[in-house]
This record gives C-alpha cells, sequence and structure tokens, in this order.
C-alpha cells in the first residue's frame, strides 16, 4: 500500500508548489475512516482510494482531485459525511466527493432504475465540475484492475457496465487509452473464451511478423529523415477488444483482418503532418475511402490526427496515424491533457472546461436531465455515447456532428429543439430528400419547417440520438395531454350546462385542492383520461350543489330514455344525433383519446354512445352494441356524443360484416370485387370452413358511413355464392 510520503512526492514531481499539508490530511482522514475495512481481495480498503490517487496523479492533477480521489469513498462507505468533507477540507472538495457517492439509501424498483439513477447523479455533478469525471474514470478503472477477487455473477455485471457506459464515455472525453484498458479487461470477463483465443492469435501474429513490422518502421522512418522531417514512428497492435468488435461486425476471421497492426508518425508541427502525408502518398500506393483529415475537423472529443491507410512495403497494407506532440497527448489523455502541469503550475478546472469534449459532455447533460425516469435517462446516455461520427452543415455553415445513422430529423433537433418539431421536409445538398435519409460526412441539411407540425410518435423508433428522442417523447406527451385535456373540457361543459351552473377556469382553480389537481389543465386531462368523473369536479365547484340535476324518476318515459338496468329507477338519455348537448366525435386516430369499438366499430349514421375508460379516454360505440350491458352498473361513465361532419373531410370509419358462401372457386374474388366497386376498403378477412361445402368469413371493412355499408351488403346478398350477410355488432 502506498505510503503517505509516496503520495506527496508524486504530486510533487509535476507540482512543486503542492499542499503538502491538505495531502497528510486527506490521507490520514481516510485512513481512520476506512479502518480495517478489507477489499474483496483480502487488501486494506484504503489501498483503493491510494491507488485511485496514483492513475490521477499520473493525469498530473490538481491537489483538489488528488484529495477527492483519497476521500471518495469515505461518504459511502464509513460514517463520514458530506457535512464533515466541507468543514475539514473546503465545499471545492466536498462538492467533488459529493458528485462521486451513490444513492445507496433510495429504494429503486428495478436494479437498472439504481444504476440510470447513480449514473445521473455522476453525470450532473460531471456538468458542475469535470474533474467528478476524472476521479470516477480512474477508480473505475482500478476496480475493473482488481476485478478477479469479485463473485462471477457481480464480475460480468459490472463488466458489462463498464463497456456499455464507462468506456464510451473516456472514449467521449478523448481518453483513448484509458478506454482501450477498460475495455479490455471486461473483454477478458464478458468473453473469456474469445478473449483468450485472440490473445494468442495475437501473441503469434506479432511472432511471425515482428521483422516486416521493424522493416516497415525504419523505411517510414529513413523515408522522412531523408526530406529533412524529424519523426517518431512506432508500431502498434490493435487491442483485443477491438479486434474481436471489427470481427463480429464485419464476420470475418481473425485470419482474414489486414489491419492488426497501425503505425504512428510523431512530428513537432501540424505543417510536418501534411508534409509527410504527401510524403506517404507519394511513395506508396494509398487505400481509397481510408483517408480521414481529424486536424481540420477535430472530433467532438478534441482529437486530432491524419488518417490513411497504404499499401506499404512487402505490399502489407498499413495503416497510420499521423500527429503532433501535443495531439498526441490530448489523444491519450483527453481531457486531462489540459489539466497536464505548465508554466510551473496545474491548470484550473474552468481551464480544462474549455475542451470542447467536456462542452459537449454539458450539452448531453443539459438535453439528457428532462428524461422521465432514470431508465429512460440511461437509455438516452447509452445513445450519445456509442455511435461513431458525422459531420453535416447547416446552410449558414453550422457545423453539426451526429452519430452514425443519423437522419435529417436528428439533424433538426441538434440545431434547435423547435427545428425538431416543426420539421415537415429537408434539403440535403440543395435537392429534397426524405426525412429519415442516413446522413453523410459533409451533407449540407436545411430543414422545412411548418408553425402547426407535431413531431409523430412513430418518429422516436426512426431517430439515433437522445436529444431527438427525448424531445420528441416529450412532444408526443404534451400533445396527447392537450387532446386529454380538450376532450375533458368538453365533458365538464356538458356536465356543468345539465346542472344550470356555469363552468370557469377560475372557478376550476379555486376547486384545485378539492380535486387533488395543482392546474386545470391536469383537471380537464385527468376528466378526459377517465381518472375523474366530472360528476365530482361539478361537485367540488359548487359544493352546495346536492345532487345532479336528472330526468324526472317517476313518469319519466319521455322520447329518448331508457332504463339502464331492469328494476332500477335511474334513467340515462339516448345520444341523438340533433342533441346540440351532445359532444361531437369525428373519428379520430388510435392514439388519441376517442377511439372506437374494437370489435365492430361504427360508423356515422350509427347512434352512438361514448364510454369513458380511466387511463384510456371515451370509446364510442353503436347503441345496439351487447358490449355496452358491461357498463349497466356505472352510468358515470356513459357519454351523450354525436357525429361531427361538418367539415366534409373524407375519412372511412371501421366496421364488420360476417358471411357464409358457398366453397367454390372464385367466391373470394366475387366478394372482393363487390367491395371494390363499391369503394369499400379491406382492412382484414378471417376465413373459417365448418364443413366442404360452406365457409364462414369474417370481413373488417373501413367504410364512408351506414348508407355505405348496408350498399356493399346488400349488393353481397344478391350474389348466389353467398348464403347470408350480417352486419356484426359486438
Amino acid at each position: 500500500m502506498m505510503r503517505q510520503y509516496e503520495l506527496v512526492d508524486r504530486v510533487k514531481r509535476y507540482n512543486p508548489n503542492a499542499d503538502e499539508g491538505l495531502l497528510d490530511r486527506a490521507y490520514v482522514y481516510a485512513m481512520k475512516a476506512h479502518g480495517t475495512q478489507k477489499r474483496a481481495s483480502g487488501d486494506p480498503f484504503f489501498a483503493h482510494p491510494l491507488e485511485v490517487a496514483a492513475i490521477l496523479t499520473d493525469m498530473r492533477l490538481d491537489d483538489a482531485t488528488i484529495v477527492a480521489a483519497v476521500l471518495h469513498d469515505t461518504v459511502e462507505d464509513t460514517a463520514a459525511t458530506i457535512d464533515e468533507i466541507n468543514s475539514l477540507f473546503g465545499t471545492e472538495i466536498g462538492q467533488l466527493v459529493d458528485g462521486l457517492t451513490k444513492l445507496k439509501k433510495l429504494d429503486f424498483v428495478s436494479k437498472k432504475a439504481t444504476q440510470g439513477e447513480n449514473f445521473r447523479k455522476l453525470l450532473l455533478a460531471v456538468a458542475a465540475d469535470v474533474r467528478v469525471l476524472l476521479v470516477k474514470l480512474a477508480d473505475r478503472l482500478h476496480n475493473m484492475r482488481t476485478l478477479d477477487h469479485m463473485r462471477a455473477d457481480k464480475r460480468v455485471r459490472i463488466a458489462e457496465e463498464t463497456v456499455e457506459i464507462y468506456a464510451p464515455l473516456a472514449g467521449r472525453m478523448g481518453m483513448q487509452e484509458l478506454r482501450e484498458e477498460l475495455e479490455e479487461l471486461a473483454f477478458r470477463h464478458i468473453k473469456p473464451d474469445a478473449y483468450t483465443l485472440i490473445i494468442t492469435k495475437l501473441a503469434g501474429f506479432k511472432a511471425a511478423n515482428d521483422a516486416v513490422i521493424a522493416s516497415i518502421e525504419r523505411e517510414l522512418a529513413q523515408s522522412l529523415s531523408e526530406r529533412g522531417i524529424k519523426a517518431s514512428v512506432k508500431g502498434r497492435a490493435k487491442r483485443p477488444y477491438s479486434i474481436w468488435r471489427k470481427m463480429e461486425r464485419k464476420s470475418i476471421s481473425f485470419e482474414q483482418l489486414s489491419d492488426i497492426f497501425g503505425f504512428r508518425v510523431i512530428v513537432p508541427s501540424i505543417e510536418d503532418c501534411y508534409r509527410v502525408l504527401g510524403i506517404i502518398h507519394t511513395t506508396w500506393p494509398m487505400v481509397p475511402g481510408r483517408y480521414k483529415d481529424y486536424i481540420s475537423t477535430p472530433k467532438q472529443n478534441d482529437y486530432r490526427s491524419l488518417h490513411t491507410t497504404v499499401v506499404g512495403p512487402g505490399h502489407e497494407r498499413v495503416e497510420l496515424q499521423i500527429r503532433t506532440e501535443g495531439m498526441d497527448r490530448v489523444a491519450e489523455y483527453g481531457v486531462a491533457a489540459h489539466a497536464i502541469y505548465k508554466d510551473g503550475r496545474t491548470a484550473s478546472a474552468k481551464e480544462m472546461s474549455d475542451s470542447s469534449a467536456y462542452q459537449w459532455l454539458r450539452r448531453t447533460v443539459d438535453t439528457l436531465a428532462e428524461s422521465a425516469s432514470p431508465e429512460e435517462f440511461l437509455e438516452h446516455t447509452k445513445l450519445e455515447l456509442f455511435h461513431d461520427q458525422v459531420f453535416c452543415f447547416s446552410p449558414k455553415g453550422l457545423l453539426i456532428a451526429l452519430p452514425r445513422g443519423a437522419t435529417p430529423i436528428d439533424f433538426g433537433y441538434a440545431v434547435h429543439t423547435d427545428v425538431g418539431n416543426s420539421a415537415v421536409g429537408c434539403k440535403i445538398n440543395g435537392r429534397n430528400a426524405p426525412l429519415l435519409t442516413e446522413l453523410q460526412n459533409g451533407d449540407e441539411v436545411e430543414i422545412v419547417r411548418s408553425k402547426g407540425q407535431v413531431p409523430p410518435a412513430a418518429w422516436e423508433s426512426l431517430v439515433v440520438t437522445g436529444k431527438a428522442r427525448a424531445a420528441i417523447r416529450r412532444a408526443t406527451r404534451a400533445a396527447v395531454r392537450r387532446q386529454y385535456a380538450g376532450l375533458g373540457r368538453q365533458i365538464l361543459e356538458r356536465s356543468f350546462e345539465r346542472v344550470g351552473r356555469p363552468l370557469s377556469d377560475d372557478k376550476l382553480k379555486a376547486a384545485l385542492g378539492r380535486l387533488a389537481r395543482s392546474t386545470v389543465e391536469d383537471v380537464l386531462a385527468s376528466v378526459g383520461r377517465g381518472e375523474m368523473f366530472s360528476g365530482d369536479v361539478v361537485r367540488a365547484v359548487y359544493p352546495d350543489l346536492e345532487t345532479e340535476k336528472r330526468p324526472p324518476v317517476e313518469g319519466a318515459k319521455g322520447p329518448g330514455w331508457f332504463d339502464l338496468k331492469q328494476g332500477e329507477n335511474l334513467k340515462f338519455k339516448l345520444p341523438n344525433a340533433d342533441d346540440p348537448s351532445a359532444i361531437p366525435i369525428s373519428g379520430l386516430g388510435s392514439d388519441l383519446a376517442v377511439r372506437f369499438a374494437p370489435d365492430g366499430g361504427a360508423v356515422p349514421g350509427d347512434r352512438i354512445v361514448g364510454i369513458m375508460s380511466p387511463g384510456e379516454g371515451v370509446t364510442i360505440y353503436p347503441i345496439q352494441s351487447p358490449a355496452l350491458a358491461a357498463f349497466d352498473n356505472e352510468p358515470e361513465r356513459w357519454l351523450d356524443v354525436r357525429w361531427d361532419l361538418e367539415d366534409k373531410r373524407m375519412r372511412r370509419f371501421p366496421a364488420r360484416i360476417m358471411l357464409q358462401s358457398i366453397n367454390e372457386p372464385g367466391t373470394l374474388a366475387q366478394i372482393t370485387q363487390v367491395i371494390a366497386e363499391h369503394d369499400g376498403n379491406i382492412d382484414a378477412v378471417k376465413m373459417d370452413r365448418p364443413n366442404s361445402d360452406f365457409t364462414d368469413m369474417t370481413v373488417d371493412l373501413a367504410v364512408w358511413d351506414l348508407k355505405h355499408l348496408n350498399a356493399i351488403i346488400s349488393e353481397l346478398r344478391q350474389k348466389p355464392v353467398i348464403s347470408a350477410v350480417d352486419r356484426i355488432v359486438a
């Protein structure tokens, strides 16, 4: 275990002005707090935070970060408190430790919810201070290095979490070396057989190709030296996890890989990078499509380099990365490279925050923080972390980085949520294109917008960015809520009219406490969803109203009234197509608050009734439907409704018919021909053959109205091959 003076010495190697007293106090406090605690390996628990601090000293981080690493498990695993940390070490260190503390005391319903909520808290803390992320990644790295001592099932779970979340997060922060080590350590536990196989094959490949690799290094270095370029050339094998992923992705064997080894060329300046590229391309043939310039267009994690592949000495494919020493440092340490000791001091947290990678993370966290649940947050975060990128431009030249596979819809939401929500079309490179077109590097994208547009719910499954999914989900929820609120207002207006009292938002506001809702819209939406009955709202607004006005019990046998249940005196009014007090129904989509009976539907011309279902809205039944008997004892769920087709928009409505036909060739063709000639549309057909002579057929139709349906039924009855046709109203 690292001694107290060793920790101080490690920090003072790169920061002679380190606060030795602060480091000593943190060491002693954490050692006493952890006491005799042991890790699964049997080592003292205190060894773990010291190793985390050691990893961060390799990154040359400031005193506060090192102290936070030493203390990062004290609040979670000992009797220490955040208040105590704040008083002894200051609020800056206290905030870092708090951001790293897991939410053990919260009771979540699933492991995924716990993982999602812990990760949400971590990223929100990271958005406030990037050093939280650096400590967390170092913590995860040391845990992965010592994972062998955990139970097998726990090893796999932690390894999967590492490769799904923490390794991609390290990559997004530009910390490529850390990412690759995390992936390799996780790979050992998730796919042990594959790991062993690739390690064995890789060792054999190295032994067989050492001479070729050394030859390529010498030839490259000599070629550049002859042209006056001082360069360092190093060969480097791909990591086992990277090799396995490529084999899986391309369904190829190890022997079919052509880029197991790559070469890194480090030069003094950017100008030298392009000179080296020119020399290499004029010396060896370039492999088409394999050149990428990340210097002129850096990745979002600040990565900068030139990538190319050539057919080099011995006709071997050679991958090359060309960069400066500064670029190489950023490629290795990522956001931490901005903290490396310079000019006699360590960089501040603010200076580290200037990193493009960190700015990306903050924007991502701001978007994802609006997720409705921990699981949703975790899902969206994974979407943001996993994908490679494409770079597209707006017509004004704004550069937008998106995951590979992104569409113009993703592009619109990346520009602004309002742009995505109002998108109705797009132009890619000046030409009209579908909104689901996969974008390519360099595309110029123009979004065509409409003020009245609401994003379809189906878009959520078609986009690839977490920001787009979150925004579409919010817009869909808001749209559905508005629809329920609109329906709820109509229901309440009719209910208040029946009791002869006025309805107003002011009166509803005054009754919010009695209704246990916070806003008028909450009340309206609850009524529209069937979670609250209109009679309860009437009584809450007018407490002095004893009973809702009803028709007289005795002798109320006027037209339009019928007994809901035999023997009861309660009456209910049949809906009347001419009754202006009935709620108008135009026939709405399945994602709205009003829908038709699932078996048989209803068509204009039918006398209809609405049934409220909690959480589902209103279901419309023909008044002759036998299914209505199930609601006889629930009169508060019945609504007066009427058809409203005054806008003259042509819509089809669902209906179901049952036919009995003779079994002979051409029967089905005659039936479909009649329906087609009458402009009907067949949605579904179900056939049952009770015997060899007849077939029972159920046909779901979409028709304009009752007259249209009756015309189809009448024509079918005239066909000799059909013995019976009836409409089904379930």
